[in-house]
């Protein structure tokens, strides 16, 4: 079985129901991801799937209004990801337009807590004297801290979008798709997404109970930006559903209408607030939130999401901005550790790749090999779990797990509990993304207990690794006003991508920057003038050729301004 990436070109058959001014193209594009019309390409608010389809809601909004009503202290535990600081910053936006008036917040800290609800948090967290506890984007894993909180004479409601075990926690009440036997047709709410359909539960319950001078209550509509940026920077599927939550988030950000915070955020990673897209979010915003959780503590983006202060915004912004630089160093060194590892003990003599990965390295940051796990899936197009110690010098060890499209990774975590009861400490997650907690002496017996699960497992075709093609473009589509058109078209991500194009090319000019990079100037029979394109981390230490074959991306070129366009090369091949 050959393990080269082939691409392969989407099936696209045009047709449907456009607006007169829509592309060819974006047609086209389209119609390889199933969108047969305007209103499927771009759904709308007025789409959303309704609130109470969701399981356990009216016992969550229940528990919300007479909390409200009765003026009592409501705390909002978050997570120290970008999808948790979000829907914190969500709950206590939301729940103080719709009236209560004792809301606090709060995180674990990656080092001290570890993940969720944890008994050690929550005897932090007695100091509040909350009398309703609210977990956004975590919870359902979270037995022990949900315990913890009703000992304490707590309320406790779990919010969360993460699989639930065979157990589920002790609270009032559990908001989460995906219960067994829940009801709602979207799996893909984020955290973010969840926290907020809570949100809009409340506010048709609190309307119907007259608790609204005008009957109608506030707007939400001004949360969407974080509901976007939370929904994108986690990499759920992006449905119709999430599309129209993440589409109307990005509106409300081009049209300058974010929270304070996300503007300066904007500001500080230095793009252009009108053109924003979600790869914006996903290459620039969410990375400098994620930062701050990963390397000192999510306090700090979610106060960034709360101010009002512009000063105050563009300061925590710049900050994050240098725990973002030196979070791009760290991630850069464990990844370098990694490579070697792989070239020195995955590799065999004959080129071929063992059937998933397990690496772990004493002097690796926790914060981090999530990033480690995901950089050495998208190179080897296996599973792959990175270790670090929970903390320096630690025997505890904290796991970040990353599978391939097709490969469940939660599940196989499940199973291989359930076949080595007291192997994993605990564990939890997503089909593409987990996060798990073992000593190290266990390291090696979990190691093989994970490969043979995956080996069992996993159907080979997954391991056929391919870039999925848009086709070609024409000289005449090879422009800044189609570039633009993509850009804004979407919102693309994950399940519904970012256009992706092939073609031959002869190459006129190369160069290497920064030593890791490939610099082309590009020649298309038809058309006038170079392309200049770029091929991130694609220097092999060869000459790329006089004709080559390209999987890439059309943007604007930013650097050069004006209606300037760039490729951004996913793959070359000599031709």
């Amino acid at each position: 079985m050959s393990d080269a990436l082939k691409i392969v070109r989407r099936d696209a058959v045009e047709g449907g129901q456009w607006d007169e001014g829509t592309l060819p193209l974006l047609r086209r594009i389209y119609a390889a991801r199933g969108v047969r019309s305007q209103e499927q390409a771009q759904p709308k608010l007025a789409q959303l799937h309704a609130p109470e389809l969701l399981g356990g809601m009216q016992a969550a909004v229940e528990l919300l209004a007479a909390a409200i009503a009765d003026g009592r202290r409501i705390l909002i535990v978050g997570d120290f990801d970008c999808d948790g600081a979000t829907a914190c910053a969500v709950g206590v936006r939301g729940l103080r337009l719709l009236g209560a008036c004792d809301v606090v917040h709060a995180v674990p800290n990656r080092m001290v807590h570890g993940y969720g609800l944890s008994p050690s948090l929550v005897a932090e967290l007695a100091a509040l004297q909350p009398d309703l506890l609210v977990t956004v984007d975590h919870g359902i894993a979270c037995h022990a801290g949900v315990a913890a909180a009703k000992a304490l004479g707590w309320q406790v409601l779990v919010t969360d979008h993460h699989l639930p075990g065979e157990q589920l926690p002790a609270a009032d009440a559990i908001v989460d798709p995906n219960l067994g036997g829940d009801a709602f047709p979207s799996k893909a709410l984020a955290g973010v997404g969840v926290i907020f359909y809570v949100l809009m539960a409340l506010r048709r319950h609190l309307r119907q109970s007259g608790a609204f001078a005008d009957d109608k209550g506030p707007d939400l509509t001004p949360l969407l930006d974080l509901v976007a940026v939370g929904t994108v920077a986690d990499l759920v599927v992006l449905d119709d559903n999430n599309r129209a939550l993440v589409a109307a988030g990005l509106r409300r950000l081009r049209a300058g209408q974010g929270c304070v915070g996300l503007r300066a955020l904007i500001e500080a990673s230095g793009r252009d607030v009108r053109r924003l897209s979600a790869s914006d979010i996903g290459f620039a915003l969410g990375p400098r939130l994620n930062a701050a959780g990963r390397l000192e503590d999510m306090a700090l983006g979610i106060e960034l999401l709360l101010t009002e202060d512009a000063v105050q915004a563009r300061g925590i912004a710049a900050l994050l901005e240098e725990i973002n630089a030196e979070r791009r160093a760290v991630q850069q060194s464990m990844t370098d550790d990694a490579e070697l590892a792989v070239a020195r003990v995955l590799l065999d003599g004959s080129g071929g790749r063992p059937v998933a990965a397990c690496l772990f390295d004493a002097d690796w940051h926790p914060g981090v090999v999530g990033l480690v796990a995901s950089k050495m899936k998208d190179r080897l197009h296996r599973p792959v779990i990175a270790f670090a110690p929970a903390e320096p010098g630690a025997q505890a060890l904290r796991g970040s797990a990353r599978s391939i499209p097709g490969f469940h990774i939660r599940d196989a975590l499940a199973a291989v509990d359930a076949r080595h009861p007291g192997l994993i400490e605990r564990f939890g997650g997503h089909a593409m993304a987990a996060g798990l907690s073992l000593p190290l002496e266990r390291l090696d017996a979990f190691r093989d207990a994970f490969e043979r699960q995956v080996l069992a497992t996993l159907d080979p075709a997954l391991l056929r690794q391919q870039l999925l093609s848009d086709g070609e473009l024409s000289a005449a589509e090879l422009d800044f006003r189609h570039a633009e058109a993509l850009r804004l078209a979407g919102p693309w991500g994950q399940g519904f991508p970012e256009p992706l194009f092939d073609g031959h090319f002869e190459v006129v000019q190369w160069r290497v920057l920064k030593e890791r990079h490939l610099k082309l100037e590009l020649r298309l029979p038809g058309m006038a003038g170079a392309l200049n394109a770029i091929h991130f981390g694609g220097w092999t230490g060869n000459d790329p050729g006089r004709h080559v074959h390209l999987a890439y991306r059309l943007v604007g070129d930013d650097y050069r301004g004006g209606s300037a366009i760039q490729l951004i090369v996913e793959h070359c091949q000599t031709v």
